[in-house]
């Protein structure tokens, strides 16, 4: 979900343990199981159900923002103490947790390598390590790409408004910036996307490979296709045709509620904040097609089990039930998190789902359609660090703090810091 989520975390009644409590415990003869999640996963009702079904197990569920999760559980980690005992693995630092396997239980000692052929080959590749002898976590969701857009904003534009005539628009990046210019010109008052932020991304999770070659050797400086989205993405900048949001942000909801901004990359995930922030009022209004540059995968996350826990049979047993495909297609079906198992995200009344709010648009066509045309990107084991270091330099193009070749060349001299 990367994500995701910032932004419906803020929305979301949490329930938090401080950090040194234990992951697991027993009370009233139940085995006490806690789920470390950074987002709604979209697992209350499923949960009740799995409780329902086993009365000698109670779960809590442990919601707080991504990066303090992630900061949490590498504190956890480290230390031995206090890490749920299933703990939730953003598809963007999953490599970095990758690096500490032996805090993890191999999921492989349960028989998780006989549920292989339910994930896409990447995805389950993902998770892995040790050539596949090593199961680190078993897949969820998969933010396959999508673009969404305000019909009404674009109409006032005199651009096409069906979805299908907005994809042929944009076959290309470079043709998305065009269709910013024509925007612009039309209607100056009103930014044509969120955040260049947004677009790199988006730009870079269509390649292969991106800061890091799949041997982990550091390519940033040298890879084109990373300067390439930078340069995209900081023109869009430097034309103020973004908003310079924080992604996800109370901002970004704002921005969202008021109509300043008519584009923005959507991964599946993403229809859900953008319907909260956006509000009924602007039910119909957006819509959803293709992304330029086909397929792409932003987001996802991996359940993955500590070993800290007292209870990893147990603890098992409820990760392979909540990544079932059956459970996958329950969670589409209710929150829109595209499944990342091809037998789910195949199944006509997946295929056949629309989303009301984005006009009827046909998400679960659109977004499978990206899920069978994606490469997913190799994440490096300190990607987590170089990224951020490339958004902050685009935000500073985008307020009119630097140029865009000053902004890119501070970029690769903390990037280089941040990897040593």
């Amino acid at each position: 979900m990367s994500r995701r989520l910032v932004g419906s975390v803020a929305a979301t009644l949490v329930m938090v343990l401080a950090a040194g409590c234990g992951g697991s415990s027993e009370a009233d003869g139940k085995v006490q199981l806690s789920l470390g999640l950074f987002s709604d996963f979209g697992y209350d009702k499923l949960i009740e159900e799995y409780q329902a079904a086993h009365p000698n197990i109670k779960i809590e569920q442990r919601k707080v923002k991504m990066e303090q999760h992630n900061t949490q559980l590498a504190t956890q980690l480290a230390g031995g103490r206090g890490a749920a005992d299933i703990v939730a693995l953003e598809e963007g630092v999953v490599s970095q947790f990758r690096a500490s396997k032996d805090k993890f239980v191999n999921l492989a000692e349960y028989g998780a390598k006989d549920l292989k052929s339910q994930w896409a080959d990447w995805k389950w590749n993902q998770g892995t390590a040790d050539g596949g002898d090593f199961v680190l976590g078993l897949g969820t969701d998969m933010g396959s790409l999508g673009l969404c857009y305000r019909r009404d904003l674009f109409e006032a534009a005199g651009l096409p408004t069906d979805r299908t005539e907005v994809a042929k628009l944009w076959p290309t990046w470079a043709d998305y910036s065009k269709v910013a210019d024509q925007f612009t010109a039309k209607t100056p008052n009103v930014k044509f996307v969120d955040t260049g932020r947004n677009v790199y991304k988006a730009i870079l999770d269509q390649t292969e490979e991106g800061y890091f070659a799949k041997d982990d050797s550091y390519i940033a400086d040298k890879n084109d296709k990373v300067k390439t989205a930078f340069d995209t993405a900081a023109a869009l900048g430097t034309k103020q045709q973004t908003g310079a949001l924080e992604p996800f942000s109370q901002d970004w909801n704002v921005a969202l509620k008021q109509g300043s901004f008519a584009t923005t990359t959507c991964p599946a995930w993403a229809l859900a904040l953008i319907k909260a922030g956006a509000g009924d009022a602007a039910a119909g209004k957006w819509d959803v097609t293709t992304a330029p540059g086909g397929g792409g995968n932003w987001g996802g996350s991996f359940l993955a089990i500590p070993k800290q826990g007292k209870h990893p049979k147990e603890a098992y047993e409820l990760a392979k039930w909540l990544t079932a495909p059956e459970q996958q297609k329950r969670i589409f079906k209710e929150t829109g998190n595209l499944p990342s198992q091809p037998k789910v995200y195949q199944d006509p009344e997946v295929q056949a789902t629309v989303n009301e709010y984005f006009n009827k648009a046909p998400v679960g066509q659109i977004f499978a359609s990206s899920a069978e045309s994606l490469k997913p990107t190799y994440r490096g084991t300190k990607d987590s660090k170089v990224g951020p270091v490339f958004g902050t330099a685009l935000t500073r193009v985008e307020q009119g703090k630097q140029s865009a070749a000053d902004a890119w060349t501070q970029a690769l001299k903390e990037a280089q810091d941040a990897v040593k």
